[in-house]
């Protein structure tokens, strides 16, 4: 399969909404649909108005199709914005998603690696959180991420989710 990466920008919000979708796994919370993600705020501050300066990420797309399948990015939530994530106002969230029928092909790695080859030069670490049956826990071990240690908590369907952090110092 052909892809390309690019960067994302404002115009890509509505494809980053299918993605969150992806990575909050609600297809399997029964009937969820993306608008019940929009308006549901802890979810939501990880796209909502997309563009801003400290949002950055990639979007890998079909070179056949020009279809976009699969998306990896940032945003800086602090203050009373914090995500599940948090891990300081200094500290970038990480969020990323392949579309089901082209996962387990690489591109969730090669999203990742183009994302943190740019966040390098812009903030000190990168943090996400993670179902820990999520099966992408291995990837990001391999790439340099580490569980935080204590950050274990009960998530919104009653499993266990971790915070993981990668620093680039």
């Amino acid at each position: 399969m052909n892809y390309s990466i690019c960067s994302l920008i404002a115009k890509d919000e509505p494809f980053l909404w299918q993605m969150l979708y992806e990575a909050a796994h609600l297809e399997r919370e029964g009937n969820l649909t993306v608008q019940d993600l929009m308006n549901h705020p802890d979810l939501a501050k990880y796209v909502k108005n997309w563009g801003h300066k400290d949002d950055s990420g990639f979007v890998a797309i079909l070179v056949s199709s020009n279809q976009p399948v699969g998306a990896a990015w940032l945003r800086l939530l602090t203050g009373e914005n914090k995500g599940y994530g948090y891990i300081s106002d200094r500290t970038p969230e990480l969020a990323i998603a392949i579309l089901p029928e082209y996962q387990n092909q690489g591109i969730g790695t090669q999203l990742l690696k183009y994302l943190l080859a740019a966040a390098k030069t812009s903030y000190p670490s990168i943090s996400l959180s993670i179902r820990a049956t999520n099966p992408a826990f291995a990837l990001y071990q391999r790439l340099g991420f580490a569980v935080v240690p204590g950050s274990e908590t009960i998530n919104r369907v009653g499993g266990i989710s971790l915070k993981m952090k990668i620093d680039f110092s």
